[in-house]
């Protein structure tokens, strides 16, 4: 679909919904929303499968051990409040599922061409609209191998039973981009995989012809000239080759499944503005010309759905600064139909090596806040998973508790009809919440939930995602986090993401009525002399915490807490996170059979609220949950917060 095509149609959808519905838009305009929960975001996390650097973990793993790594990468995509994921699923001219183009991927089982012994891009997909996260497939097209001897291909690989199809250059194989056949094989296999299984997207990152090496020029001078046609620099005809894998790709994917989103991953810079007026305030590596991928091109043209700049330099860094980068891409893509995501370097913060401004765990949070400065930018994909995870410096937990503290929609694409709204057939009372329960003609819902009971629908209870509890593919959900009397709305989503209206509210009441939150700043707190004050870390809970050395003596830090009635009640605590504090942690909890202690590495997992457990305590006022000090690791305890709920 080109840009005209994409703006023309937006702006007719946008006419005709002012027209059929003038008061309920003119209403949502008038919301006051809040830019920290923005309705629809897109938040993704690239899980690379080449060299194994997140998945597989190492090669020749069982199939189990595999999937469970798997499961366990989506499950902290959604602990993130992420909601799709960029898998690599073409690392090397190679495939994670049964292609009838080329062969299985080396890093699966070790040797290329080895069965692994089930379907994992089947399996991926499976688990991921499970927990109603997108799969976007990522095909690197051109890298055969890593390195430069054919010989170490398996003999049915095509780039072996092909020679003229690759090149040797800077020690790896390459497919010619410039030789008609090698892009329509490119495309078939890609296409392969967009025909079979049920992915929401297909990704290619920025690997187009290869990157420059000193003193080696690309060896394709005899292509040029058997395809160089009118073009009169070889340049411009590498371009080209490029834009027409870029253009045909599009269309095929669209042919076959238009709700599949394509998108590439370029290189963060185009030109130089000293190179081309056109061009950022920048003056690194060029894209168009190092590498012939013109990105501004597939914008403009719109032969993509999104566009993904890796944008991996720090605000206010003097060759390629992250402000002026956002500001140059947003003004590219205004007005084209297409969307900006944002390539975030997780793999930089707190790296050691990395530049002062990546020591700073603010420097990613403070990349979302400039991102709101621009309204083309819907969202952004962190390189890469194990980065996430690793959360270095606790950059990661600073991003999620600034900016993703509520679920997000994705961007709706395309201009598709949304559903009809659900209804909600029950909203029951059980142990431990509110368990709802809706009828729908959605691939995806959007539960959202209202204190109180109001007389009818305000349409600013939907304008961003401050009453957003959850999505989900299922018809049920059960709230966990009810108190008192609210009201829930459902709507459905299809499978691009339009939302239909939402239902009618249906009122609940009861749920866990009773919850407390106690501070160490607050009268329920008290500690010997021997615990100090700090407010060093970002992730603490209120003002400040208190720490204290391990000692072979209890000397807890206690909350005290006055519980309404004898029954059971979920614990849980926060503290910030640090490598120098201490493994094992003892917190006490005073329940009704006597004591019981659990020991929390408070080395990780910090500036959120953490479960240590569901307790039966006894009706009163006491000291409730302690933190003791008794415990052989090295490294301070910290007592920051607790929260006491009822269920």
């Amino acid at each position: 679909m080109t840009a005209l095509l994409r703006t023309v149609l937006a702006a007719l959808t946008a006419a005709f919904v002012s027209i059929v519905t003038p008061t309920a838009s003119a209403a949502a305009a008038a919301c006051a929303t809040d830019p920290a929960t923005p309705k629809r975001q897109l938040r993704a996390m690239w899980i690379s499968s080449v060299a194994n650097i997140d998945w597989p973990s190492r090669t020749g793993l069982s199939a189990s051990a595999q999937q469970a790594e798997f499961r366990a990468w989506l499950d902290l995509a959604v602990a993130k409040r992420m909601n799709a994921v960029v898998v690599q699923v073409r690392p090397t001219a190679d495939a994670f599922w049964p292609s009838p183009y080329e062969p299985w991927s080396q890093w699966l089982t070790g040797t290329q061409g080895g069965n692994p012994g089930y379907d994992p891009l089947a399996f991926m997909v499976t688990e991921a609209h499970a927990r109603n996260l997108e799969l976007h497939a990522w095909f690197n097209p051109y890298r055969i191998a890593n390195h430069d001897d054919p010989t170490r291909l398996v003999s049915t690989h095509p780039a072996r039973q092909n020679p003229s199809w690759r090149f040797a250059y800077g020690g790896k194989l390459y497919y010619n981009p410039g030789i008609p056949t090698v892009r329509d094989f490119i495309q078939d296999a890609i296409m392969d995989a967009v025909s079979r299984y049920d992915i929401d997207g297909v990704h290619l990152d920025d690997y187009f012809y290869p990157y420059p090496v000193s003193g080696e020029s690309i060896p394709d001078a005899a292509t040029y000239q058997q395809y160089g046609g009118s073009f009169s620099n070889i340049g411009d005809w590498r371009r080209n080759n490029v834009n027409l894998l870029v253009r045909e790709l599009d269309q095929r994917i669209h042919a076959a499944k238009p709700h599949v989103s394509f998108g590439i991953s370029p290189f963060g810079i185009w030109r130089n503005s000293g190179t081309d007026p056109l061009g950022s305030r920048t003056s690194g590596l060029q894209s168009y010309d190092a590498i012939y991928a013109d990105s501004r091109q597939w914008v403009k043209q719109g032969w993509v759905d999104y566009i993904a700049p890796q944008i991996y330099w720090h605000i206010g860094f003097s060759t390629a600064a992250y402000e002026v980068l956002t500001a140059w891409w947003s003004d590219v893509v205004r007005d084209t139909g297409v969307q900006l995501v944002v390539g975030q370097a997780a793999y930089r913060a707190g790296a050691s090596g990395q530049d002062a401004a990546w020591q700073d765990p603010a420097e990613l949070s403070d990349h979302l806040t400039d991102n709101r400065k621009h309204p083309e930018i819907v969202g952004d994909v962190y390189f890469s998973a194990k980065d996430v995870k690793a959360d270095r410096i606790g950059a990661i937990t600073r991003l999620v508790n600034s900016h993703y503290t509520k679920p997000a929609l994705l961007p709706a694409r395309g201009s598709a009809a949304a559903p009809a709204a659900p209804a909600i057939t029950s909203a029951t009372q059980v142990t431990g919440g509110v368990q709802l329960a809706w009828t729908g003609s959605g691939t995806s819902y959007a539960v959202y939930r209202v204190a109180g009971s109001p007389s009818a629908a305000d349409p600013c209870f939907f304008a961003d995602a401050r009453n957003l509890i959850t999505t989900t593919r299922k018809t049920s959900f059960t709230d966990t986090t009810a108190s008192g009397t609210q009201t829930y709305y459902v709507t459905a989503l299809n499978r691009t993401h339009q939302e239909s209206a939402p239902s009618a509210g249906r009122v609940a009441s009861g749920g866990s009525a009773f919850s407390v939150v106690v501070d160490n700043a607050g009268s329920g707190f008290t500690a010997s002399a021997n615990w100090g004050t700090s407010t060093y870390s970002a992730q603490l809970h209120g003002t400040d915490y208190r720490f204290a050395d391990p000692v072979a003596a209890s000397d807890p830090a206690w909350f005290q807490a006055a519980i309404p009635s004898a029954g059971s009640y979920r614990v849980e605590v926060w503290y910030p996170a640090n490598s120098g504090y201490n493994s094992a942690t003892p917190y006490i909890v005073a329940a009704s059979g006597g004591n019981q202690t659990v020991t929390v590495d408070q080395r990780s997992g910090g500036g959120a609220w953490r479960g240590i457990g569901t307790f039966s305590l006894n009706a009163g006022t006491y000291n409730v949950v302690g933190v003791s000090r008794w415990t052989s690791t090295t490294g301070y305890v910290i007592a920051d917060a607790v929260r006491i709920t009822k269920v």
